[in-house]
């Protein structure tokens, strides 16, 4: 699972995603990418089932590059526990993400199949997402 080595703080707050990304909205690696077109946190878990779906269709062909990583930690209290007394213990860690910003990219394999392996990817994920492609960026 990904989560960073070390933080600052053990326990963070919640935030807002307010807003579209303006940084990471382009393809940056890989040919085809797929990008997010709705705020939310994408957990260590999604990603990871994503980043699966993903090699297993393309079957040790072309390359995967993960433009997120799960850096802020979510904290719950235990199952019937009273109000007060302080907030939970880290529980997992998400990726906030905002509208724009390119999770997934893929190089060194054709469209058709890049297309199927983003949409495998995409049905892990608990926000909308659209497939895109370096061409689309070079008439914007």
């Amino acid at each position: 699972m990904l989560m960073p080595k070390r933080v600052k703080y053990r326990k963070a707050q919640r935030g807002r995603m307010k807003g579209k990304a303006t940084r990471g909205a382009t393809i940056a690696f890989g040919d085809f990418g797929l990008k997010a077109m709705e705020p939310g946190w994408i957990t260590q878990r999604q990603i990871e089932a994503s980043r699966v779906a993903l090699t297993r269709l393309m079957q040790r062909e072309g390359k995967v590059w993960i433009r997120i990583f799960p850096d802020k930690p979510v904290t719950k209290k235990p199952a019937e526990t009273r109000m007060g007394s302080g907030k939970g213990s880290p529980e997992f860690w998400v990726a906030p993400v905002k509208p724009g910003v390119v999770l997934f990219e893929l190089g060194g394999i054709n469209r058709a199949t890049a297309e199927k392996a983003m949409k495998l990817a995409a049905h892990k994920l608990a926000i909308k997402t659209k497939f895109v492609s370096r061409i689309d960026y070079q008439g914007a």
